[in-house]
């Protein structure tokens, strides 16, 4: 009898009901330290939304002084606002950062260097998915440019300051795409051939591909650096694709919330006992499996060089 009144029952209202219970086992992993910041010094991109807007809160509730590097220099200021009030933190500051114009990227650095005398935490987590083609100011491909070199720069002009302030961290945000991703030197700004979907998985490769080769240049230095899958999050990250926006409300009950979507990031920047995983890729708050290419330290090497040379960057 149970089982005939079950099937009566609308599918998507079983959906509803099972709703809570699902998400709750697709977001296992939550950040548990009780690490506090007061003194310490973070720069989140991308955080007047989302993902970013969540970690913000998170190191602004623990005492950090966070910067909030956005592009809509408004909706930071709304944001900044908005955290200030739930965490009691005042020093939450919005400072303009577009990462497809390196022109914005040098700017944002110069004026964070003349501003601050140290910089414990970056976490590089904005980002753009499913564009259609087009490019950023520097004519770079806009998935490569903001999620990879946009990133890749600004790190390299925060990095000596990271040094100073050690220990410190750098968090990549990449994703699970990356299993789909390939380096392809002879066409990384995708004038060949484009798809939007690939080329978003391409730039989350080389997101753990820089974070890998980063980690083996600076061993030693007490900078550590993760990347890091943040899960299925219902964020605006889809808002390129009409197709992705209407999955994400479709399954939204299933996704993970940005606060959620916050944890392992979060994980990554505080919890104690970390360095010796320097380099690794993290998801729900633990080291995760990376693809072949990922693991690949000659395409990782060859990235760097050719970032460099793209970026105006003398190598070493």
């Amino acid at each position: 009898m149970a089982v005939v009144l079950l099937l009566l029952i609308p599918l998507p209202f079983l959906l509803y009901i099972a709703a809570p219970q699902i998400r709750k086992m697709l977001s296992s992993g939550v950040c548990t330290s009780t690490v506090q910041l007061p003194g310490k010094v973070a720069v989140v991109t991308g955080a007047n939304t989302g993902i970013g807007k969540e970690t913000a809160r998170e190191l602004a509730q623990r005492g950090a002084r966070v910067y909030l590097a956005c592009r809509d220099v408004q909706k930071g200021e709304l944001v900044a606002k908005e955290i200030q009030t739930k965490t009691g933190n005042q020093q939450v500051l919005v400072r303009k950062l577009d990462l497809a114009d390196t022109k914005s990227i040098r700017a944002f650095a110069k004026g964070f260097l003349e501003e601050e005398k140290q910089l414990h935490i970056l976490i590089n987590n904005a980002g753009v998915m499913m564009c259609p083609y087009s490019k950023t100011a520097d004519g770079f491909e806009m998935h490569m440019g903001v999620n990879h070199l946009g990133h890749f720069l600004l790190t390299h002009l925060l990095l000596e300051k990271l040094k100073e302030s050690a220990p410190s961290r750098v968090v990549n945000v990449s994703s699970l795409a990356h299993h789909l991703g390939r380096i392809h030197f002879h066409d990384l700004q995708s004038e060949k051939f484009y798809s939007d979907g690939l080329a978003y998985c391409n730039s989350k490769l080389a997101n753990i591909l820089f974070t890998r080769e980063l980690a083996r240049r600076l061993k030693g230095s007490g900078v550590t650096t993760y990347s890091v899958h943040p899960g299925t999050v219902n964020s605006e990250l889809t808002r390129y694709s009409s197709f992705m926006t209407w999955m994400w409300w479709l399954f939204s009950f299933f996704l993970k919330t940005p606060q959620q979507g916050a944890q392992t990031s979060l994980y990554c920047a505080i919890t104690e006992g970390l360095e010796i995983l320097s380099g690794k890729h993290f998801s729900d708050c633990q080291v995760a499996r990376v693809s072949a290419q990922a693991r690949n330290e000659t395409v990782a090497r060859r990235l760097w060089d050719v970032s460099c040379d793209l970026l105006g960057i003398p190598l070493d």
